[in-house]
């Protein structure tokens, strides 16, 4: 048990039962109830069935909002309109949590908000922002993806229309604006990585020294590393979305690289486009004698796609933390990855090879070198793989992370809200 427990008004998207942000949401909840914190969830979406793992959990309260959005509906069956409409559907019912959330406050006081996975959440009551201590945990950071969706324009022009490019890129600047002066309200940030920390707090003129820096936690039950020989070929995999800041496009030239070194590899490209961009255009220039696309998976068939794969490549130019890292690690996979990848920060790089962002003949040289490591050794690196990820992203580990940092913020008297709006 904490030192003290919390009542916290805790904000943000719905909790799920598999893999992904929503099972990862599940986990934090259920790791910091288990301290012994009393959590209201403000979610935006209608009341829908809670994973079992939270369900009928004394300390944790769930309060739904209003938004009935649905897709293949008049305003979401273009991929434009999903997207304008999907977002605008969570700010209306958003703004009608504020009221909620309020008068809960005036029935019992919270100790704090704990705004999660977006910066810019409108559910928060401003007067409360001003008197409580505000945490915000987001998940990414809208200037970022802003800033690689115009370094790759031509990319995206080769993919889709340049008035959905003109559309999503003015949304972000809007967006990005918004974050920027609405991050200011938060007394504590949490990072999933240090690679995020140092973008999100450059872009928004955010304090570091209001940040700590904590992991994205891992369900490794959903993971079992069990040993198994090297395929034949060997698999490359790589699991993401097929969107703008991925490095789609060095995927491709890194199989056609492999291809000319004869590496003999199959290199498995797994994932969907997201509304706001698709990249799967790219894919048609996959070499077909090593390469495949299988197209997008459920998240309950992610652990069955890592424990048939030998190596896992995530080349992102951009990525706050990369969850999929994380599991092929709690699987036993060994991971390549770019210096921008924010999961491979302090794994041991035996099974975490580390390259620059675009360089793919420095890519294909690390996925050979790790292949050959996995044929030498193969027990002793699944076992290494998998006791990183026991190491690094245990759940209970990370909410006890968390839960110490709120306590210690809690501790602290509230800056006044003068100074904050001065930052």
């Amino acid at each position: 048990m904490p030192a003290k427990p919390l009542r916290i008004a805790w904000v943000g998207p719905g909790p799920g039962e598999d893999g992904g942000a929503s099972g990862l949401l599940t986990d934090l909840l259920g790791g910091l109830a288990r301290r012994g914190h009393r959590i209201d969830c403000f979610l935006p979406g209608r009341e829908r069935p809670l994973p079992p793992r939270i369900e009928g959990t004394d300390n944790l309260t769930f309060v739904w909002g209003t938004s009935s959005w649905q897709w293949d509906r008049w305003y979401s069956r273009t991929k434009i309109s999903a997207f304008a409409s999907g977002m605008a559907s969570r700010v209306l019912a958003s703004l009608q949590l504020r009221r909620v959330i309020a008068r809960r406050h005036r029935d019992e006081p919270y100790d704090l908000i704990y705004q999660y996975s977006t910066i810019e959440n409108l559910a928060v009551p401003s007067r409360l922002a001003r008197t409580l201590p505000v945490v915000i945990h987001p998940g990414t950071h809208v200037a970022g993806e802003l800033r690689s969706l115009l370094a790759e324009r031509r990319l995206s022009w080769q993919s889709q229309s340049r008035y959905m490019f003109s559309v999503v890129a003015a949304i972000m600047l809007v967006r990005a604006l918004v974050q920027k002066m609405m991050i200011r309200r938060a007394n504590l940030l949490i990072c999933i990585s240090s690679v995020f920390r140092d973008h999100i707090t450059r872009d928004y003129g955010f304090p570091a020294e209001d940040t700590i820096v904590v992991a994205n936690p891992v369900r490794l039950e959903r993971f079992t590393a069990a040993p198994k020989a090297l395929g034949q070929p060997p698999v490359i995999l790589v699991l993401g979305r097929i969107a703008v800041r991925k490095g789609i496009e060095d995927v491709v030239a890194v199989a056609e690289e492999l291809l000319s070194r004869d590496v003999e590899v199959r290199i498995r490209i797994v994932g969907g486009p997201s509304l706001a961009s698709d990249y799967t255009k790219l894919l048609e220039h996959l070499p077909s004698e090593n390469a495949e696309y299988a197209g997008p998976v459920d998240a309950s068939e992610v652990p069955g796609e890592l424990a048939r794969s030998d190596v896992l490549l995530a080349p992102s130019k951009y990525e706050p933390f990369a969850l999929t890292v994380a599991e092929a690690l709690a699987e036993g996979v060994p991971v390549v990855a770019t210096s921008e990848v924010g999961a491979i920060e302090n794994v041991d790089r035996s099974v975490a090879a580390e390259v620059p962002p675009g360089d793919v003949p420095a890519m294909a040289t690390a996925i050979a070198a790790m292949l050959d490591r996995v044929r030498r050794e193969p027990e002793e690196l699944r076992s290494k793989a998998r006791a990183e990820a026991e190491r690094l992203f245990a759940p209970d580990m990370i909410c006890e992370q968390i839960s110490r940092a709120l306590e210690r913020l809690v501790g602290r008297p509230v800056e006044d809200a003068a100074v904050l709006q001065s930052r």
